[in-house]
Protein backbone atom coordinates (compact mmCIF):
# COMPACT_ATOMS: atom_id res chain seq x y z
CA UNK A 1 0.00 0.00 0.00
CA UNK A 2 2.67 2.60 0.63
CA UNK A 3 5.16 1.64 -2.27
CA UNK A 4 1.75 2.80 -4.52
CA UNK A 5 1.19 5.80 -2.64
CA UNK A 6 5.23 6.60 -3.08
CA UNK A 7 4.80 5.51 -7.05
CA UNK A 8 1.64 8.02 -7.09
CA UNK A 9 3.17 10.79 -5.21
CA UNK A 10 6.62 10.71 -7.75
CA UNK A 11 4.83 10.52 -10.67
CA UNK A 12 2.36 13.46 -9.85
CA UNK A 13 5.87 15.09 -8.72
CA UNK A 14 7.31 14.37 -12.26
CA UNK A 15 4.53 15.80 -13.82
CA UNK A 16 4.49 18.78 -12.05
CA UNK A 17 8.08 19.67 -12.60
CA UNK A 18 8.18 18.55 -16.40
CA UNK A 19 5.07 21.11 -16.68
CA UNK A 20 7.34 23.83 -15.22
CA UNK A 21 10.35 22.77 -17.14
CA UNK A 22 8.31 23.41 -20.16
CA UNK A 23 6.81 26.46 -18.97
CA UNK A 24 10.55 27.93 -18.77
CA UNK A 25 11.50 26.97 -22.25
CA UNK A 26 8.60 29.21 -23.64
CA UNK A 27 9.65 31.86 -21.65
CA UNK A 28 13.63 31.60 -22.61
CA UNK A 29 11.73 31.80 -26.26
CA UNK A 30 10.34 35.12 -26.42
CA UNK A 31 13.43 36.96 -24.44
CA UNK A 32 15.98 35.79 -27.08
CA UNK A 33 14.36 37.92 -30.09
CA UNK A 34 16.58 38.97 -32.20
CA UNK A 35 16.88 42.87 -32.71
CA UNK A 36 16.42 42.82 -36.64
CA UNK A 37 17.13 46.13 -38.50
CA UNK A 38 15.44 46.51 -41.57
CA UNK A 39 16.21 49.05 -44.63
CA UNK A 40 14.93 49.51 -47.95
CA UNK A 41 15.97 45.59 -49.00
CA UNK A 42 13.83 44.42 -46.35
CA UNK A 43 11.19 45.91 -46.50
CA UNK A 44 8.36 43.95 -47.03
CA UNK A 45 9.71 42.06 -43.77
CA UNK A 46 8.89 45.46 -42.04
CA UNK A 47 4.97 45.69 -43.56
CA UNK A 48 4.40 41.63 -42.54
CA UNK A 49 4.67 42.92 -38.88
CA UNK A 50 1.77 43.66 -37.18
CA UNK A 51 1.32 46.84 -36.07
CA UNK A 52 2.59 46.40 -32.66
CA UNK A 53 5.33 44.87 -33.59
CA UNK A 54 6.67 47.76 -36.18
CA UNK A 55 6.21 49.80 -32.76
CA UNK A 56 8.44 47.56 -30.22
CA UNK A 57 10.50 47.28 -33.01
CA UNK A 58 11.08 51.25 -33.58
CA UNK A 59 11.05 51.60 -29.90
CA UNK A 60 14.05 48.93 -29.50
CA UNK A 61 15.86 50.53 -32.62
CA UNK A 62 15.38 54.31 -31.32
CA UNK A 63 16.85 53.17 -27.66
CA UNK A 64 20.22 51.76 -29.29
CA UNK A 65 20.80 54.71 -31.46
CA UNK A 66 20.08 56.76 -28.27
CA UNK A 67 22.87 54.83 -26.24
CA UNK A 68 25.20 55.08 -29.31
CA UNK A 69 25.01 58.39 -29.12
CA UNK A 70 25.46 59.09 -25.88
CA UNK A 71 28.65 57.04 -25.79
CA UNK A 72 29.97 59.15 -28.93
CA UNK A 73 29.38 61.85 -26.76
CA UNK A 74 30.82 60.54 -23.69
CA UNK A 75 34.04 59.81 -25.65
CA UNK A 76 34.16 63.48 -27.54
CA UNK A 77 34.06 64.89 -24.26
CA UNK A 78 37.01 62.61 -23.30
CA UNK A 79 39.09 63.97 -25.82
CA UNK A 80 38.32 67.68 -25.65
CA UNK A 81 39.39 67.10 -21.70
CA UNK A 82 42.89 65.51 -22.98
CA UNK A 83 43.44 68.43 -25.28
CA UNK A 84 45.78 70.47 -23.60
CA UNK A 85 44.90 74.16 -23.06
CA UNK A 86 47.99 75.96 -24.39
CA UNK A 87 47.02 75.55 -28.05
CA UNK A 88 43.20 76.85 -27.85
CA UNK A 89 44.81 80.44 -27.01
CA UNK A 90 47.47 80.86 -29.86
CA UNK A 91 44.44 80.09 -31.96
Amino acid sequence: MSFKLFIIFMCMFFLLYLKKFLRLNKNKKRFKEKIQTFSKNNLNNWMNLTKKERYDQSKKESINYLNKRKVLLEEIRKEYKKLPKGNSEKT
